[in-house]
């Protein structure tokens, strides 16, 4: 019910004390939560007039609040002729009990039980219908479909569904391995300390906003651990606040490829919308719970210190549940995480940026570049998400080993000798041109920012070591790119052939352009089968065994591939990536078979096009995403060098490289940064540093 709020004047005969006591009670009354209209609800006729002049000329008589609502003019005069001690007693019951109710009704009675404060929420209800009559009220918030939730079971269903949602937010992991029950039988330490700032706060408005402050931060983090999730299923890391956005439009290009790009699109607007929407209930999850445990402060009070002491005695204790500790800190972790990612990467800028500037070769006349291998055509060839994991892997090595066995027989029945080491990769499970740019520039580039830096200044590559000295010719080859490339100056690449400028006619198999046969015949067609006055250094990208595996091209007669519409009937008889995706051994297994493909695509190359001066290196990039390399599987890479004259080979006999193509288990593992500067080294090119 409304609390009745009138003014009640006190006999003539009070004592100045009571009178006070009276004004100071019925001003309380006025000014408590929601009050109710002062005009009086018993005459909504006189409404619009002004209503207190009217009392005050009114002979000083009590009016019992119990019968305000029928009683008139004699009701008020048959009261003002009782005695005064009568009237004055009858007084201060009324303004007691007014002063009662309104405290009511802007805080609930601490002993009260789940259903008299639903009754209250109803009665703040009927008074926010009442204020909307006078625009001058401010109206208090009020969370959306409050009115729908009018029977107990719903609100009780709505308080669950809250703290399920925020108790969910606060012990959410940042990966999808992580992601087991046990990761929510924890106590979070955070809750606990939320708990105890609601209840410390005493206005209803301040509790408000600093519990929706808080529920959309938390949200705001509930979406950045969805994102490092992602990240980590397919990189191996979590999402850098700083640097990593521009790459979520790689990823729609890579769904757009994958699944076409309607389902890309509709991604798009689902995690936007998705990520909005968390956001929003999470803060109104919060609020909702606020205002619960104000209502129970006594039992929330107590809930909280038991809850603090055990968080405590289960955190000095390091007591755990199904294999997690109970106490909690994740909500804090998380946030630590990203505010570490943060400033690190600000402070790496200008770190790297230094680093950058100083270069072992960067004053290395021309002349002394790489002289042990003039007249020689060097190909440098990258296989995307060749890893170890791909020759150690149980699941994946009896794919992949004996096509490297093979391979390794051919070549030395044509003549060539191969020697194969590991490198480890700035990368893991995608953005393959850190790799490239790693194992090029003899920096370790780890990140977009890095790549930026290094891209736009003139530290010198490998592939411009050999522009550098003029005796070579330099192109590449990059099925992969389909857009402006201006990174090719910085690589010293004379020439690019992108996507578009192979000829090829034929499908797309998902991500991959085209098939990597294909690519290495446009290169020998192109470039490798011409004449020409210089030897050839070129850079090629081999993308078959691209992510998501499916559909995988298969061998034709090289005499067979035209304008690569031969691949039309192989792509529609070949898997979807729905199919591979959802089946995580399907994945390792279809990614052997794309490993197998460029492995035996780059040697029936070699075998048929490569003469007594061809130089071929070929790596991987970085492993394939964790989901098939393996949790714990490390971020190495194979490597090999193939020649025919036995002075290449020579030249790095102290590097204790595997015969073959595949290498040894305990062969030596180099950081990939170290690539450029032992391969210089090794075939001859003098250092003349440039300092920073």
């Amino acid at each position: 019910m409304p609390v009745n709020t009138r003014l009640h004047r006190m006999p003539e005969n009070a004592e100045p004390a009571q009178k006070a006591q009276s004004e100071e009670n019925a001003r309380n009354a006025e000014t408590a939560d929601d009050p109710a209209d002062p005009k009086g609800s018993e005459h909504p006729e006189n409404s619009e007039e002004p209503e207190e002049p009217e009392r005050a000329e009114k002979p000083e008589s009590s009016e019992d609040p119990k019968d305000s609502g029928d009683s008139g003019d004699s009701g008020d005069s048959e009261k003002s002729s009782e005695g005064p001690q009568d009237t004055q007693d009858t007084q201060n019951t009324g303004t007691a009990e007014h002063a009662e109710k309104a405290e009511d009704a802007a805080e609930p009675s601490e002993d009260e039980n789940a259903k008299d404060a639903e009754d209250t929420e109803d009665a703040e209800d009927a008074k926010d219908t009442e204020d909307t009559e006078d625009p001058a009220r401010k109206r208090r918030f009020r969370l959306p479909g409050r009115r729908l939730t009018k029977s107990p079971a719903a609100r009780v269903t709505l308080h669950v569904l809250a703290a399920v949602l925020v108790l969910g937010a606060l012990l959410l992991p940042g990966s999808l391995d992580a992601l087991r029950l046990n990761r929510f039988t924890r106590i979070p330490g955070e809750g606990i300390l939320a708990v105890v700032v609601v209840l410390a706060l005493p206005w209803r408005r301040l509790r408000t906003a600093v519990a929706a402050v808080c529920g959309a931060g938390l949200g705001a983090l509930t979406v950045l651990n969805l994102l490092d999730m992602g990240f980590n299923e397919f990189l191996g890391r979590g999402f850098n606040l700083v640097l990593d956005w521009e790459l979520l439009d790689d990823a729609q290009s890579y769904v757009s490829d994958a699944m076409g790009g309607t389902a890309a699109t509709a991604a798009g607007i689902g995690a936007v919308a998705l990520s909005v929407l968390l956001v929003v209930l999470t803060a109104l999850a919060t609020v909702r719970l606020a205002h619960l445990l104000a209502r129970h402060r006594p039992r929330a009070s107590r809930g909280a210190t038991i809850a603090g002491i055990a968080w405590i005695a289960c955190a000095v204790l390091h007591l755990k549940l199904a294999g997690m500790p109970i106490a909690s800190e994740r909500t804090a972790d998380a946030l630590r995480e990203q505010t570490d990612r943060v400033v690190g990467t600000l402070r790496d800028e200008a770190a790297f940026a230094r680093e950058a500037r100083a270069d072992t070769f960067g004053g290395t006349p021309p002349d002394q570049l790489v002289p042990e291998l003039r007249g020689k055509d060097v190909l440098i060839t990258f296989i995307e998400s060749y890893g170890r994991s791909a020759i150690e892997d149980p699941v994946i090595a009896p794919t992949v080993t004996p096509a490297l066995d093979a391979g390794t027989a051919a070549l030395a029945k044509a003549g060539y000798q191969a020697r194969s080491g590991w490198l480890t990769s700035a990368t893991y499970g995608g953005s393959s041109w850190l790799g490239h740019s790693t194992a090029l520039s003899g920096l370790w580039v780890d990140n977009q920012q890095r790549y930026r830096t290094v891209t736009t200044g003139d530290h010198l590559t490998l592939t411009k070591a050999f522009q550098k000295t003029g005796a070579w010719d330099t192109v590449g080859v990059m099925p992969g790119v389909q857009k402006g490339w201006p990174e090719a100056e910085w690589y010293g690449l004379e020439k690019v052939y992108n996507a578009f400028q192979l000829g090829y006619r034929g499908p797309k198999f998902s991500w991959s352009t085209m098939p990597d046969q294909y690519a290495l015949e446009a290169f020998q067609r192109l470039e490798h089968g011409k004449k020409r006055g210089k030897p050839l250094m070129a850079e090629i990208i081999l993308t078959s065994s691209h992510q998501p595996w499916a559909p995988i091209p298969k061998l034709v007669d090289w005499e067979d591939l035209g304008d690569g519409s031969v691949f039309k009937e192989i792509e529609a008889a070949g898997k979807t990536p729905e199919e591979v995706l959802a089946d995580p051994d399907g994945s390792r297994e279809e990614y052997g078979k794309s490993i197998r493909y460029s492995v035996t695509s780059l040697v029936q190359w070699l075998e048929r096009y490569g003469t007594d001066d061809t130089v071929l290196v070929f790596l991987g990039d970085h492993q394939p995403r964790p989901r098939v390399s393996g949790l714990n599987a490390s971020r190495d890479v194979p490597v090999t060098i193939v020649a025919k004259d036995p002075k290449v080979l020579e030249s790095i006999e102290d590097w204790k490289w595997t015969e073959g193509l595949r290498p040894a288990k305990d062969a030596p593992v180099w950081k990939m940064s170290d690539f450029r500067d032992r391969f210089l080294t090794a075939f001859g090119s003098t250092p003349h540093p440039t300092e920073e």
